[in-house]
């Protein structure tokens, strides 16, 4: 494994490369071409000459708005190993312009620079930077407002991948071929995807957007043994039928899901069909991303997003940092009775975590290495944790506190509804309100007012909405989240 606190991330390349030259590294999907680890690292290297020779100095900005492929691969790895600091961005994007700005870029691959030839081969080079040096700035997904950068280091990303490996049953194996479909240009994509697969020496199968018949073909032609998911990637499978899901997903052996929470609903009808459970885990881009999963402790445990990866610390928290809602004694099952449990704000500490947001690095981990999230949960009697909801996505009715996800789990019960989302929205008198955006099945009868009764029966009465509106779709990022603040933005 490449020393987090010295190394290079591009190292995980050239390790491969020296440990298993001939496997299968990069397949594209689209076109079936395949890199072995020695053709990568060789492309790598000779990508690595013309940035260099194109005037790239150590710790320029280089943005890399390729698609899910190869080319995207060997830029990434080619741009930390001359030195730069790596920014993904979605092809084609129209915040590319902002990004780019924002970043103050020396180099736009596919611009200003070539899109790296695959065919071409350097002699090796050794690498420029590492350890506590800014290797990738990542921009959030916008879900609460404008995307920022978040400067994540070699030692962060390398952290996380060692973090990630010391698990059981391992994420990745030498002998996985991962589907790698989440955006490599997300955090997601790229750490538990791209940078596991590499410290492995696995192969990843790369598609660039995903349909249901696709990646199930994908999937029984390249004999895919892992998926890194998230929820409407899932949520989509289940409807492909039992037998269809059995039949393309014949060969996998682990399935795992992120970016945002799994309905209990969707993890049943996956494990139904294929015999397999989902693993979820949670984490933001500000930590590496991963901070748990199910896999921790093996169980796959609806709701939950399972415990702290080796190395990483985490608790919750109240509003000034104090720390809350400390777990008892899993036999003292009195816990139950004693009403609901204290939630909190999680905050995490460790290695993986970034070094603040672009440029200065402000509001990054505390003088203690300590950062609070965004998200609020709770800490059952196994000591797992389960998410509430974001902090900034929090309604607040009548001062009584109202979780969006609460609000949808009941929704989501209702066989109409193929998904669901909750918003505050101003009131005058109550403060805010509750309003739910639904998309209907296709054909299903659903009114405002069943709606209403149905919420009536589950929840108390500040919590039942007061706005409903039927949607064709809800707006997500690209990792599968709703995006909330839009919804807010078309009722405000």
């Amino acid at each position: 494994m490449v020393d987090a606190l010295t190394g290079n991330v591009a190292d995980l390349v050239a390790d491969a490369a020296e440990k298993t030259p001939r496997r299968a590294a990069l397949v594209d999907a689209a076109t079936s071409r395949t890199l072995t680890w020695e053709q990568t690292d060789n492309a790598v290297n000779a990508y690595a000459v013309i940035l260099a020779d194109a005037g790239l100095a150590p710790g320029d900005r280089v943005v890399v708005p390729l698609p899910n492929g190869p080319e995207f691969c060997v830029a990434l790895f080619a741009v930390l190993r001359a030195g730069g600091i790596a920014v993904p961005a979605a092809a084609g994007s129209p915040e590319l312009p902002r990004l780019v700005a924002d970043s103050g870029a020396t180099f736009v691959v596919g611009d200003s620079v070539p899109v790296p030839d695959l065919d071409a081969a350097s002699e090796p080079r050794e690498p420029v930077r590492g350890g506590e040096d800014i290797a990738v700035l990542c921009y959030t997904s916008g879900t609460a407002g404008t995307p920022r950068g978040v400067m994540l280091s070699h030692r962060a990303l390398l952290s996380n991948v060692e973090q990630c490996a010391q698990l059981d049953p391992a994420p990745v194996t030498a002998t996985d071929r991962l589907l790698l479909v989440v955006p490599l240009f997300h955090l997601y994509g790229l750490g538990p995807g791209l940078l596991q697969v590499t410290a492995a020496c696995a192969t990843a199968v790369l598609m660039d957007g995903f349909g249901i018949e696709d990646a199930l073909s994908v999937c029984a032609e390249h004999r895919v043994t892992v998926l890194v998911g998230v929820p409407a990637m899932y949520q989509a499978l289940a409807t492909a039928g039992d037998e269809r899901l059995a039949e393309g997903l014949s060969t996998v052996r682990l399935l795992t899901s992120g970016a945002a929470p799994l309905s209990p609903a969707v993890l049943a009808a996956i494990t139904r069909a294929t015999g397999l459970a989902v693993f979820e885990g949670y984490g933001l881009t500000e930590t590496g991303p991963v901070l748990t999963s199910t896999l921790v402790s093996g169980v796959a445990k609806a709701g939950s997003v399972g415990r702290p990866l080796p190395g990483v610390e985490l608790r919750l928290v109240d509003s000034d940092g104090r720390p809350v809602g400390v777990p008892a004694d899993p036999d003292e099952t009195e816990w139950f009775d004693e009403g609901e449990p204290e939630t909190g704000r999680v905050a995490a500490r460790g290695p993986n975590l970034f070094s603040g947001y672009w440029p200065d690095g402000t509001h990054g981990p505390d003088e203690d290495g300590w950062f609070r999230t965004g998200d609020v949960g709770y800490l059952d009697a196994d000591g797992d944790l389960r998410l509430v909801d974001r902090a900034n996505d929090l309604i607040i009715v009548n001062g009584f506190n109202v979780y969006p996800n609460e609000v949808e789990r009941v929704l989501d019960e209702l066989p109409e509804v193929v998904e669901s989302a909750a918003v505050g929205v101003p009131d005058e008198r109550s403060g805010e309100q509750v309003a739910v955006f639904i998309v209907r099945r296709a054909g299903a009868e659903l009114t405002e007012e069943t709606v209403r009764e149905h919420c009536a029966t589950r929840l108390a009465r500040f919590k039942v909405p007061k706005t409903v509106r039927f949607v064709e779709e809800l707006p997500h990022s690209p990792t599968g989240k709703v995006r909330r603040a839009s919804l807010r933005s078309s009722v405000a």
